[in-house]
């Protein structure tokens, strides 16, 4: 239970004064639902502004007020901005522009012969001194209503700088003084604040580097000890010794060899699978580097002990691709393999439950309904979750509930993580990697080149089609408005409206998959493309994960300075699974900054997606590389990956102190960090320590 000293935290924004309807539904959009979504809602920067008693050309690029008095309005003549001529005291002239339509609310502010106090950037347009959509319009009397200082945070519509300071100002007042969680040796050696201190810090002055390396230090510290307490939890929980006799592994008739790497990853797994408690270990490897051969041989190390396995994938997709290939490489043995997914109703449905719950369904496959209540296993020993960031620590933990005694537990992720951030997102784990690639598998072959040149791409394609091989073209939107259709380097590119353009030129051949479809209509698309009735598959990056159809050598990636380097290898690593050669066209726009030059270059030259994680790291951040950004989910809120690296050794010896040596959660410093914990929101660590 969350300790009550942090209710007034967890308090919803509306309790706050001035918070109404209207302007719930901005801060909900910023997800500032909780007066601690508001206190962690750090700056962007902060704004000085200059006051002058007259317009002076020498503050052009400055943020300026000044005291004006409207004198003419000017209407716009088709589709250009409404304008208020406006004077100083000494009969400066300037022009205020709004652009839209806005004048009806322009006008109000500033009626003709009214002065008023105006603040905005000043600019020069055609030797006229001007101000575009100025930030504040008040009466003399407000004068001290603009600030000379403001700090500045992400909007969004209906939100203002100020209005968010004040918000973060009423929450800050309502926080608590919590007992303070660092050792005091290292809070003393760094010189940072108290907790409550270094909030209203950071929210005055957003360049306050201690402030703002104390909250950063709290957040990365609260993850490394829950990701600790899970550990040792799962080290006492009572599992069971798993030893295959090798009969059904040695039955196996695959058409390959594995690598070393494959036979080294397996042989940590079996060696964890025989100890009496449950295995926790990451499986990382680049793509094609061959984890599902990892995953049966596991699988039917359990089905040789008399247990049964289950695989999780995160998407429909993926799940029957799975059971397919699996249903293959088991053919004539006798394990019977059943797949389970949310659309599966009915007989089939029950017919699957009843075979789990009696044993006779010896390895299940599917998605997040394996995790249902319904869904009952008569000997669970191992859990697999495939493409685990995917899927949250408390929910890959959940299948532990499935079984009389805690199963052993296997995740895998394509995605190549950075080694420094392997302890933030997998501290509770021991780790495997498949370094290896299996002999034969040819590089794929990477080009960067111009959106211009769309036509000319088209028409090789053609080419391509005619001679019976397959494409995907990948988009970084569902459907824009605003596409161009003459391939203006500009426009997003949209998945929708390139599925149409192409259609023009290849008709049924043409093929849409995107997150919006219902899955029943993904999988038909799917299935089309596997069996070659579609030659172009133009989707987002639902495609990103697991999709495997070896005919299809060509991968055209629209706009590819919008996708993360990660991200990129995994869609390039969706063709060069046949034994030809591959091609993957990464369309880029015109204008580029200097990072994504470097980014699209590193992808051309580049084929090892460790190295692509650690440079997109660098380039990036953390968030963008491990996909999360694309998804929506932050790992980190306050701390950045500079402070990243600068703070993860310090918090995570500092972690392993608290739970090694002074005894954990409890003591007067493991209560203080129980409270860390819980204002984190990482108290799956707590929850895990306590059922352990």
């Amino acid at each position: 239970m969350r300790p009550d000293i942090l209710n007034p935290l967890f308090a919803e924004t509306e309790s706050l004064k001035g918070v109404g309807s209207a302007l719930l539904k901005p801060l909900k959009k910023r997800q500032l639902t909780r007066l601690k979504d508001l206190l962690f809602y750090l700056p962007s920067g902060q704004m000085r502004r200059v006051k002058s008693d007259h317009i002076n050309a020498k503050d052009v690029g400055a943020t300026v007020i000044l005291t004006l008095t409207a004198k003419e309005y000017r209407h716009p003549s088709g589709r250009g901005p409404f304008r208020i001529l406006a004077e100083d005291p000494f009969g400066g002239q300037i022009q205020l522009l709004w652009f839209g339509n806005h004048s009806s609310w322009a006008r109000k502010l500033m009626p003709i012969g009214e002065t008023r106090l105006v603040s905005g950037k000043l600019d020069i347009y055609q030797d006229q001194l001007q101000i575009v959509h100025p930030s504040e319009i008040v009466p003399l009397s407000e004068e001290n209503s603009i600030p000379l200082e403001e700090t500045l945070y992400p909007l969004s519509d209906g939100l203002t700088h100020r209005r968010i300071g004040q918000l973060i100002r009423q929450a800050w007042e309502k926080s608590p003084d919590l007992p303070e969680w660092i050792e005091p040796s290292l809070l003393k050696k760094h010189q940072w604040p108290s907790w409550r201190e270094a909030v209203e810090r950071i929210h005055r002055h957003p360049d306050d580097r201690a402030a703002k390396l104390r909250i950063g230090y709290d957040e990365i510290f609260a993850n490394q000890l829950a990701l600790k307490l899970i550990r040792a939890a799962n080290r006492r929980k009572r599992g069971f010794p798993l030893k295959g006799d090798g009969h059904l592994r040695d039955a196996l008739n695959l058409p390959f060899q594995p690598t070393g790497a494959q036979r080294r990853s397996l042989a940590e797994i079996e060696g964890d699978m025989q100890q009496a408690s449950p295995m926790l270990r990451l499986l990382q490897g680049d793509v094609g580097s061959g984890k599902t051969w990892v995953a049966l041989h596991s699988l039917l190390i359990a089905a040789e002990a008399g247990y049964q396995g289950a695989l999780l994938a995160p998407t429909e997709i993926l799940a029957r691709q799975h059971f397919e290939t699996l249903s293959q490489q088991l053919a004539g043995l006798p394990v019977n393999i059943a797949l389970l997914t949310g659309r599966d109703k009915g007989k089939l449905r029950e017919s699957t439950l009843m075979g789990l719950a009696d044993g006779s369904i010896h390895l299940l496959v599917g998605t997040h309904a394996i995790f249902q209540e319904k869904v009952s296993y008569k000997n669970l020993g191992l859990a697999i979750i495939d493409e685990q960031h995917r899927f949250g620590v408390a929910q890959r933990m959940m299948l532990a509930e499935k079984a009389i005694h805690t199963p052993h537990l296997l995740v895998m992720t394509a995605t190549p993580i950075p080694r420094s951030l392997m302890l933030t997102a997998h501290g509770e784990m021991d780790v495997s990697r498949l370094d290896e690639m299996p002999p034969g598998r040819q590089p794929v072959e990477t080009r960067v080149i111009s959106s211009r040149k769309i036509p000319e791409i088209i028409a090789s394609l053609g080419r391509h089609i005619a001679e019976g091989g397959q494409s995907y073209w990948v988009c970084p939107a569902v459907g824009e408005a605003d596409i161009e259709e003459d391939f203006s380097p500009n426009a997003i590119a949209a998945a929708e409206q390139r599925f149409s353009l192409l259609q023009q030129h290849f008709g049924k051949k043409v093929g849409l998959v995107h997150g919006k479809m219902k899955p029943a209509e993904k999988d038909k698309v799917m299935d089309d493309f596997a069996a070659g009735k579609i030659a172009v598959l133009v989707a987002t990056t639902v495609i990103e994960v697991g999709v495997n159809v070896p005919n299809a050598t060509l991968m055209i990636i629209d706009q590819a300075e919008r996708f993360g380097l990660a991200q990129l290898h995994q869609l390039r690593g969706r063709v060069g699974r046949g034994g030809g050669r591959s091609i993957c066209l990464l369309l880029r726009s015109e204008e580029l900054t200097s990072v994504a030059r470097e980014r699209l270059a590193l992808i051309r030259e580049c084929n090892d997606g460790f190295r692509l994680a650690e440079e997109d790291l660098r380039l990036r951040g953390s968030g963008e590389i491990l996909g999360t950004k694309q998804s929506g989910e932050s790992h980190f809120q306050i701390a950045s990956p500079e402070d990243l690296s600068e703070l993860l050794p310090i918090a995570n010896d500092d972690a392993r102190l608290l739970v090694d040596r002074d005894g954990g959660l409890s003591g007067e410093r493991g209560q203080a960090a129980r409270i860390a914990l819980y204002l984190f929101e990482r108290d799956a660590g707590v929850s895990f320590l306590r059922s352990g």
